[in-house]
């Protein structure tokens, strides 16, 4: 009898495995969570290196106020913060004067008297710009910083745009849209998964913060701003101006805090408020001149160079071995 066959059990080749951080089903996973949180740390420092940022004044504010020429014509709320969809026809401001509802009416007023903060802080961040971008030195100055969305956040990026300066959006990831507004330099356009990565780009780079009229989202950066500089937690000064005294001072009462003991009086040394740019303007300028342009070493009068920063590795220099070309895509 011929011998019995033995079956072939050798197994089907396997494909190649992913490399580890091209594995998205690993970075996606909690197991992957620390790597997605330095990768938020990293990639925005790598940008703002290449793109010659030094520091940062931050704009914050509601993203529900319009332009002053939308607000004239349409004069519309939106149903949450950043969303492109509008509100409830009962929550609509007036379009027509001789409408009678006291909602649409209120709406309707409080949307042209929101829409001056839009374009104060439109101003405002033109003049910065107009004057940071001809401080001498390797790096771009008090670069307009915001939470890259509409409203404020917009009109922050809008007037530093119209100066011809760069100027940096941190957008978030939320459960509704938000999409970046459209007057961030492309290169410094940002979006988050973490909140608490965000904030601390916001706080990092930041030598001033201006404070516009606003709702939950700009009490909670003004206030974590005003504690990390209260407690002494930020390494260099910052100027804060708080902008639309008439507002602020209707929304939360911050002299009774002193004078309830929940605060030192000094406390209230930490900001100022303004009401027009060019007042605004006037503090910034102060305050960033004297806590860090005149402390500082003597600064080149070349201008700032066309060209990215150098690279980690370029700056590090040959010590740092690039893999071969051939053996993987990454070097």
């Amino acid at each position: 009898m011929p011998p019995e066959k033995i079956p072939d059990l050798t197994p089907a080749p396997l494909p190649t495995a992913p490399l580890a951080y091209e594995n998205s089903n690993f970075l996606d996973s909690p197991d992957g969570r620390s790597l997605r949180i330095l990768a938020e740390y990293n990639e925005p420092m790598a940008r703002f290196r290449r793109e010659r940022i030094q520091d940062t004044v931050v704009f914050f504010g509601s993203a529900r106020f319009r332009a002053l020429d939308v607000a004239s014509h349409e004069l519309e709320l939106l149903d949450n913060t950043g969303s492109v969809a509008p509100a409830p026809e009962s929550e609509q401001p007036a379009r027509d004067p001789e409408e009678t509802s006291a909602l649409r009416h209120k709406r309707a007023e409080a949307a042209v008297e929101m829409a001056r903060y839009y374009e104060d802080a439109r101003s405002l961040a033109r003049l910065m710009t107009e004057w940071s971008k001809n401080l001498p030195g390797r790096r771009h100055r008090f670069v307009i910083t915001s939470g890259g969305g509409p409203g404020i956040m917009e009109a922050a990026n809008r007037g530093a745009w119209e100066a011809g300066g760069k100027t940096i959006g941190l957008n978030i990831m939320l459960p509704f849209e938000q999409q970046p507004n459209p007057y961030i330099t492309p290169a410094l356009n940002f979006n988050f998964h973490y909140f608490f990565m965000r904030k601390y780009w916001f706080a990092y780079l930041a030598k001033a913060l201006v404070v516009f009229p606003g709702g939950f989202g700009t009490l909670d950066e003004m206030f974590e701003l005003l504690t990390l500089d209260q407690t002494h937690k930020l390494s260099k000064p910052i100027t804060v101006v708080i902008y639309g005294s008439s507002y602020w001072k209707n929304v939360v009462n911050l002299e009774m805090l002193a004078d309830k003991g929940a605060i030192s009086p000094r406390d209230l040394d930490l900001f100022q408020f303004a009401d027009t740019p060019e007042q605004a303007f006037a503090i910034l300028k102060e305050g960033l001149t004297r806590n860090h342009l005149d402390i500082e070493q003597p600064r080149t009068e070349a201008p700032i160079p066309d060209t990215p920063e150098a690279s980690a590795q370029e700056l590090l220099g040959p010590d740092i071995a690039q893999t071969r070309p051939d053996a993987g895509s990454r070097k």
